[in-house]
């Protein structure tokens, strides 16, 4: 036999990936549809919201302040969560929603109101794929909140629903949509990284104040989780109690997935992942004024690593590392590193080289540069993105999702994107729990990213 270079042997385990995937019935005719932006819109449609905590209130104080979108319903098990949302409506002296909070599942009775085009799913992560599919099925178009996913069969039923439905989902990860992100989306499309090669990302964020408090600041100041906690403290630290994983991981993939074209060209064939020992949740409860060595939680073993490392093989042979860090003191941090034969970006320190054009084995602050690069997006709704949460990315994600739901179109985040960038968290998980052993990515396009085109913010969309 002839020699295989490692490109061939990869694209050849990729195409048979696809050929082995089961295939669906129904309708399969949006798997690769281009957003179409010609079709007439509609000129207002009819929300709902599954999941109105914090981030779920900050959707929907995004939809009331715009007038092509009505809130009818909002639904969620916590009171407390309830009233606080039903309070942004009094303030804004707009009529309230139907609020569906008999218990976990009245997300249900939401689903069978007529009059509602699309939900925003803003729950607890485990929530998520029941709440999308259910909703997809009632012919809801859906705008789901990031997370990890907990299995590969999770990640193929949301693909499985969308193709035997016909239902759209979007994905809303807004960190593609990050001014810097974006600018630099922009040079790497002019090439002035040249042919790309290496990419760096991740979530490292110290969230010990979120993932314990006491009820009392919601904030943070506190050392109790569960039944205890409030909020995310609620639901979210059980987590790095029983699992040991990038839990975390689409605020770092989404971007570098743009970069690289994934599942549009390109797609992720393997990782392997490495988590360090835990020790950083457990200092933090002894060490609180709140805690202490006595306290019931010191006695706690944390399973998730501190730092978890993710290293990822795409067909076209580029790396990506993504960092999962969010138990340990450190500042914040998505750690973007894009690497080419031409130069280098660095978000930690917010320069660039660019041979030729800048300093040779110098860094050069990287400003000029993102201003002179930043994104028609930015210039035409800058203004607009201001009132935003998250430094404006808030206003793009929802300001997508809403204008897709009005010509019920694909998404630019699609359920291709989500299935692929939620499986990093099983896989990783899988790799750990074998010594670090090597996982492959299912393709959950079944072949499909060979022909579809690079389609994320490629000019003033709508």
């Amino acid at each position: 036999m002839k020699r295989l270079n490692r490109r061939s042997f990869l694209q050849s385990a990729a195409l048979a990936g696809a050929s082995l995937a089961v295939p669906v019935s129904g309708n399969t005719s949006t798997a690769s549809a281009p957003a179409i932006l010609g079709q007439k819109p509609k000129s207002k449609i009819n929300l709902g919201f599954i999941g109105v905590g914090l981030r779920g209130q900050s959707h929907v104080e995004l939809a009331l302040m715009r007038d092509d979108c009505n809130v009818l319903a909002i639904a969620d098990p916590q009171a407390v969560m309830v009233n606080s949302c039903l309070k942004l409506f009094d303030d804004k002296g707009v009529k309230r929603p139907k609020v569906f909070s008999n218990g976990d599942y009245d997300y249900l009775e939401l689903l069978k109101e007529k009059d509602i085009d699309a939900v925003v799913i803003a729950s607890p992560w485990e929530w998520h794929t029941q709440q999308a599919v259910a909703a997809m099925q009632a012919g809801k178009y859906v705008g789901t909140e990031v997370c990890g996913a907990f299995s590969l069969d999770e990640c193929w039923q949301l693909v499985n629903t969308h193709e035997a439905t016909g239902v759209h989902l979007m994905f809303l990860e807004n960190v593609c949509y990050r001014r810097d992100v974006m600018a630099v989306l922009q040079m790497v499309r002019e090439g002035l990284f040249g042919e790309l090669l290496h990419f760096e990302c991740g979530y490292q964020h110290d969230l010990r104040e979120v993932k314990f408090n006491d009820g009392i600041n919601p904030y943070g100041g506190g050392v109790e989780f569960g039944e205890k906690g409030f909020h995310e403290a609620k639901w979210r630290t059980k987590h790095s109690v029983a699992r040991n994983g990038d839990l975390y991981p689409t605020h770092g993939i989404g971007p570098v997935a743009m970069y690289a074209n994934i599942n549009r060209g390109n797609r992720l064939v393997y990782l392997t992942s490495t988590s360090s020992k835990s020790i950083g949740l457990h200092d933090y409860i002894v060490n609180h004024p709140k805690g202490g060595e006595s306290h019931p939680n010191a006695k706690v073993k944390f399973k998730l690593g501190d730092v978890v490392t993710t290293v990822i093989k795409t067909a076209n042979e580029e790396s990506i590392i993504i960092s999962h860090d969010t138990n340990l003191p450190r500042p914040y941090s998505l750690g973007f590193r894009v690497q080419g034969t031409k130069g280098i970006w660095m978000d930690v320190n917010k320069s660039l080289m660019i041979e030729g054009q800048t300093k040779a084995h110098q860094w050069e602050e990287a400003k000029t540069w993102l201003d002179k690069y930043d994104h028609p997006l930015w210039k035409r709704y800058g203004a607009d993105a201001k009132t935003a949460g998250h430094g404006g990315m808030d206003f793009f994600v929802f300001h997508h999702f809403v204008e897709c739901v009005k010509r019920n179109i694909a998404p630019q985040m699609d359920v291709y994107d989500a299935a692929t960038w939620l499986a990093i968290t099983p896989l990783s998980e899988a790799s750990i729990a074998m010594s670090s052993a090597p996982q492959a990515f299912p393709d959950f396009t079944r072949g499909r990213w060979i022909d579809r085109k690079p389609n994320f913010a490629f000019g003033e969309e709508f």
